[in-house]
């Protein structure tokens, strides 16, 4: 097993490095994403997670911007990510990139998101040729998708385009989804999980219990600890300052091959919040 740290980043099949921890910005509306931001970086988290769906570009980014002026920390070391809302046309996805590159005020994006499927097959490949073409203009590092599923995939390797870098998901112990999993490795498209603290929904799971007793951690650490140790790249969310630090002090321990699996055995395709990956 690798010795994983804070700092870890993983290589990326365009082969860019991406920090293996984010920090997720969902539901921090406006102007109430900058003190947890701010207590990210803080913390040490170099992985910002956005879309423009979460209304708080501008704000994102002006607490990174603030953090880096007053740290003196080059704008490389910050991997920013941020999604397009709609599946709409070509021309407005080259638009909505200009509009979050200018929003958050960063130069240019770390990583780009199609945040779903959903539009149908002609939309998503539009979509998708101006992402590329961006990516070719400089404007953005890394491309991927979000919730896509094995069919979605299978479209774009069918189509013979660019691959994703990054599949981001909802993923974790409850929502396994083995096939997603099998074909991202399969295709090297790395995968992001959104919701790897299951909403809290399973925090008094017997087993995620048992394991966080054992291990002297807490239940949302043990859950992120599994992500990392399956290759996943964990995109918690947190609003108090407490929780943004607790979520990084999953480095001083290991689960076991035979624990991981026990936690793959609990699948109940548990929805948390969206379940689009099936969408025509």
């Amino acid at each position: 097993m690798p010795q994983f740290t804070l700092q870890s980043t993983k290589k990326l099949s365009d082969g860019n490095e991406i920090p293996i921890l984010g920090f997720g910005t969902y539901e921090l509306e406006g102007s109430a994403v900058k003190q947890p931001v701010r207590w990210a970086l803080e913390a040490g988290y170099r992985h910002i997670d956005c879309a423009t769906w979460y209304y708080n570009e501008k704000e994102c980014g002006e607490a990174i911007r603030a953090w880096l002026d007053e740290t003196g920390t080059p704008r490389e070391e910050i991997f920013y990510t941020t999604k397009l809302m709609t599946n709409v046309s070509y021309e407005q996805t080259l638009k909505d990139i200009d509009a979050s590159i200018k929003a958050v005020g960063l130069g240019y994006l770390d990583l780009y998101l199609l945040h779903s499927a959903i539009g149908g097959p002609e939309k998503r490949r539009e979509c998708w040729r101006a992402v590329c073409d961006a990516k070719k203009a400089g404007k953005i590092r890394s491309i991927g998708v979000s919730n896509y599923g094995v069919d979605h995939l299978q479209e774009m390797v069918d189509q013979g385009v660019e691959l994703p870098a990054i599949n981001q998901v909802d993923l974790h112990p409850f929502m396994t989804r083995v096939e997603i999993v099998k074909m991202c490795q399969k295709l090297d498209i790395a995968l992001e999980a959104w919701g790897p603290l299951v909403r809290g929904l399973r925090f008094g799971h017997p087993s995620i219990k048992k394991l966080a007793e054992k291990y002297n951690k807490q239940p949302a650490q043990v859950l992120l600890r599994y992500s990392i140790q399956k290759d996943y790249l964990p995109i918690p969310k947190a609003s108090s300052k407490e929780r943004i630090i607790s979520n990084t002090q999953i480095f001083d321990f290991e689960l076991t091959q035979e624990e991981l699996d026990h936690l793959d055995s609990l699948d109940e395709a548990l929805v948390t919040d969206w379940e689009v990956t099936t969408c025509p």
